[in-house]
This record gives C-alpha cells, structure tokens and sequence, in this order.
C-alpha cells in the first residue's frame, strides 16, 4: 500500500470502531503553537493547571513521543447527550460526565485500531493519547481536519458540533496527511457573552476564570469573586457549547457506556447536598467525576450552596 491506501485503510477501520471522525497530520514540530502556548502559559491563563508547564517540548513535538514519528491519526468520538438531570433546581453535571470515564473508553476503542494497523502494515512505532499526556489534541485535530477551535477554543466540526472527544494515535508510518480544516465562525459570540465567569476571549479561554476549572482542577476553596456566578455547575460546564449554533447538528452518541446513570440523573438538589463519601463512592464507580473526589465536590456544592443564601 502507499501512503494513501494505508490512511484511507485507517479511516475506514476507525468508522467500523464506532468513530465520528478520523484524519491525518504529518508529524512534525508545531510552530504556530509554540508561542501561543508559551504567551498563554506567561499570562498564567492556566490557572492552577501547574501540569501544563512541564514538558513544553513534548507538547510541541510528537517525534519525543514517538522517535521517527511520520504520522498523527486524531479521531474524534461523539459523546452527545441532551442533559437528562430530572431535577431543574438540582446542581449540574457536565453532560460528558454521565456516564463511565471517557478515557477508560476510548483506550478500549483505540485497542482494535492498533492492533489492526500492526497487523495491516506490520512492526509500526505507535502509541496511544486520550487526553492523558502532553499532547495538543486540538492543534492536531485542527490539522488532521477533523474541525477548527472555535472562539471558545473546542473544536468544531462542520454539521456536527463538537460534543465529541479527541484522542490521537503517533506512529512512524507514513500516511497521506489531509488538509487542515478552515475556520466558520463567523462573527458570532454567543460563547463568549454566555459565559457567566468572562473567561471566554476569542478562541481562547483563561482558565483561571472557567467553570470546569474551578470546579474540578482547581483544589484550593473557589475565590470569592465567582459567588453567585458558576450557574449552578458543581462539575464541569456546559455553556459554551450548549449555546453553539454549529450544536444544532449534533446527533445523540451510540456507545452503551456513555449511558447516563439513572439513579445519578433522579438525584434532586436536596439529595446533592445531602450526598455522603460512601454514596459519592458507589454513584461515580468508574466515573470521570471521580476526578474532583468527594472532598472537591462536596466543595462545589457547599459554594454553590452559599451563593444562593
């Protein structure tokens, strides 16, 4: 096969494996990052994301990952979900949340994938991302072109919206890069004005201000300034993309696990607040809420509890 048998190969694969989409980059150093990321970390827009300074080389060079890297496949995974939370005064849950721990599902879907790459095209250096190493999983989907970072920085597909995942595969085989995907924004803000925090410029988010930071990254008390503030969200946010008119397209996920827990979504605001350790603990098995712990959530309501005193 040539390089582009083998990447139209990969894509068929990925579709089989239940993918939204699948493309490819050619692997090399990211120049129009470097400085991006380097004048958002100065900025301290990273907030309490200290992570996000270590390995600044590795974000920007996928040939440290993987020596001899040719290649970056990104795929994208729909996750959509209308919320479903029964109680409109209950606090909310980010809709990626519902279900089990999306990294724990993508591994298992990317397993198929390799192991058909391996077998098709023989001994490839190839390693896994999903959101878990210092990979930048947008610039690579954007170059991949499986969509463009919209003005609150997710990245959006045309006719699809961008309820969906990222995760990447760098491998040293050499496949037929795609064109990098173009830009349909527009002139619209509904983002930005959405965001109850100001943490949204355009196509960019300080991360010092974002709900889904205060509310699962951050681990000391939430600063004061954000009282009355975080619209009810105890994880995660939801807004940006809830108010998207690209969302409009967005079609409900087909993957069992990512099927919302019943008895998590009948939870009322009274029972929220009144959730203990051992309730957290068997509600959220294998959860991404498992992130923030008892302790970060119990914070989250006891502040959005006082914010509504």
């Amino acid at each position: 096969m040539d390089a582009d048998a083998r990447s139209e190969a990969i894509k068929r694969k990925a579709h089989e494996l239940g993918f939204l989409a699948c493309g490819v980059a050619r692997a090399g150093f990211l120049e129009e990052e470097a400085p991006r990321l380097e004048q958002w970390l100065r900025q301290g827009r990273h907030g309490s994301m200290g992570y996000m300074e270590r390995h600044f080389d590795l974000r920007l060079d996928p040939t440290k990952l993987v020596p001899g890297a040719r290649s970056v496949v990104s795929l994208a995974f729909n996750y959509h979900t209308p919320p479903q939370q029964q109680d409109p005064e209950a606090p909310r849950l980010s809709t990626y949340a519902y279900g089990r721990d999306y990294h724990k599902v993508l591994k298992q879907r990317l397993k198929p994938l390799m192991a058909f790459m391996v077998e098709a095209f023989g001994g490839v250096e190839l390693r896994a991302f999903v959101d878990s190493a210092p990979v930048l999983e947008k610039a690579w989907a954007e170059r991949a072109g499986l969509g463009w970072r919209g003005k609150h920085s997710n990245v959006i597909r045309q006719g699809t919206g961008s309820w969906f995942f990222l995760c990447e595969l760098i491998t040293d085989l050499e496949l037929a890069p795609d064109a990098p995907a173009t830009d349909h924004c527009g002139t619209c803000r509904r983002c930005i004005d959405a965001c109850p925090t100001e943490a949204i410029t355009p196509y960019g988010v300080d991360g010092a201000r974002c709900i889904s930071h205060l509310t699962i990254e951050l681990k000391e008390a939430i600063p004061q300034e954000f009282t009355g503030k975080l619209a009810g969200w105890a994880f995660g946010c939801d807004i940006c993309q809830a108010v998207c008119p690209w969302n409009r397209f967005a079609t409900p996920h087909a993957e069992p696990q990512f099927t919302p827990r019943p008895e998590v979504m009948a939870l009322t605001r009274d029972e929220w607040h009144g959730l203990t350790e051992v309730v957290f603990d068997r509600l959220f098995e294998g959860s991404a809420v498992k992130r923030t712990k008892y302790s970060g959530l119990r914070r989250n309501l006891e502040f959005l509890r006082r914010s509504a005193d």
